[in-house]
């Protein structure tokens, strides 16, 4: 069924895709589909393989491996200095928001990948900037459980309102 899914969604985008046709396509009653991953949304996330648990560990490991300092530097700069906002700016529209919302593809998928910004850079910030405790010393394992069904949320959930 997700291998349908996905040549489905892939060939005629998630608004062309129908839950009738990948059912069809995969010789499934249409209620399988609605029976194991809920929505139309939950099988489009499903499908491409998107999890908030898995975009939260991978945040997580590269921030505790990686010299965050220019990243650091440039957040901390942003709320009052006009560039460092500007590249910022930049840099989450260019590595997160519109790598997201082409993953996701979906009518909303800008609103989508704009909540998980918050989610994912409220926890940089509450980690890696602030200090924040108990996050700046949890562990990897320990935030994704935390974090990923927040991010899983914003992602696959109810449409949200715009």
């Amino acid at each position: 069924m997700l291998r349908v899914a996905r040549e489905l969604f892939h060939e005629h985008g998630y608004g062309g895709t129908t839950v009738r046709m990948i059912a069809t396509a995969a010789e499934v009653d249409p209620a399988m589909v609605f029976y194991f991953l809920g929505t139309k949304q939950g099988l489009f996330s499903a499908a491409i393989e998107i999890s908030g648990e898995r975009l939260v560990r991978v945040l997580v490991e590269n921030l505790d491996k990686s010299d965050r300092t220019p990243l650091m530097m440039l957040t901390r700069s942003a709320p009052t200095d006009s560039r460092a906002e500007a590249l910022l700016r930049e840099f989450i529209d260019r590595e997160i928001t519109g790598r997201l919302a082409a993953l996701l593809d979906t009518p909303d998928a800008a609103l989508r990948a704009g909540m998980v910004n918050v989610q994912i850079l409220g926890l940089a910030v509450a980690r890696y900037i602030m200090r924040i405790e108990p996050i700046a010393s949890s562990s990897v394992d320990e935030l994704v459980a935390t974090f990923g069904p927040l991010v899983q949320h914003c992602l696959t959930g109810p449409a949200p309102r715009a």
